[in-house]
């Protein structure tokens, strides 16, 4: 392998994202948090929960980042399949296309969104409870400048997991949402760019609540987007 290929920003990004979740992690044990008390009473049962999850939520992270979102080679097709999208990052066409991830480097597609899903939510509970953590760890005295020294570097850990928590907490809400009613986060941003949408009011892939939520993460009823859409269009054409 090429020296430069280590450079990549897939390399990179996947890279600082470890650095930083066992950074923080650390820091978390150093100081006078709950971690450290637990650690210190014999009480090892929660401190080795939360390393738990904290590996958890990275091996989700690294298995949504490196696996296939849903590669589609087009090349022998007149047309690319319904819901598929050609993503200039990866320049890739990827099924169900939702979106470019960069913190991931990878697109989320049909066969790694469930997985992100999985992972938002993962993270989301170790965010949390990490904030909670670095919270319990703080000790605010005078002289400021003392305080500062002794735990500055906790306080802005606690303002980035504040921030972090912040930003899993809406895009997992944001997209249980969109799983809720089987569409995705291209679909909902450019509906209005999109030819399959223009052509009926509505989403044309909506079964309802639990066959979604079915069909997004057990694959059940199985069956081709084009088929929904041509069920949906049958539908319309003899409502009218």
């Amino acid at each position: 392998m090429a020296p430069w290929a280590l450079l990549r920003p897939g390399v990179l990004v996947r890279t600082g994202h470890t650095v930083l979740t066992w950074g923080i992690t650390l820091v978390l044990f150093l100081h006078d948090t709950a971690l450290r008390q637990w650690e210190e009473q014999g009480e090892l049962l929660m401190p080795l929960t939360f390393l738990l999850l904290v590996l958890g939520s990275l091996l989700l992270y690294l298995a949504v980042s490196l696996m296939d979102p849903g590669y589609v080679n087009v090349l022998p097709q007149p047309q690319q399949p319904l819901r598929a999208r050609h993503c200039r990052e990866c320049r890739r066409c990827v099924r169900r296309y939702d979106h470019h991830c960069p913190w991931m480097e990878n697109c989320v597609g049909e066969r790694n969104h469930p997985l992100f899903v999985a992972y938002l939510a993962l993270q989301l509970v170790v965010l949390l409870w990490g904030l909670y953590l670095a919270w319990s760890g703080l000790r605010f005295f005078r002289p400021w400048g003392l305080w500062l020294r002794s735990s500055g570097l906790l306080f802005a850990t606690f303002l980035l997991l504040s921030l972090f928590s912040l930003v899993a907490s809406l895009l997992l809400a944001s997209h249980l949402y969109l799983v809720a009613s089987n569409a995705t986060t291209w679909e909902f941003i450019s509906s209005h760019r999109i030819a399959y949408l223009r052509q009926r009011p509505g989403n044309p892939f909506d079964r309802g609540l639990t066959r979604n939520l079915a069909h997004f993460f057990c694959g059940w009823p199985s069956g081709s987007w084009e088929t929904l859409w041509a069920e949906d269009e049958e539908g319309s054409s003899q409502d009218v």
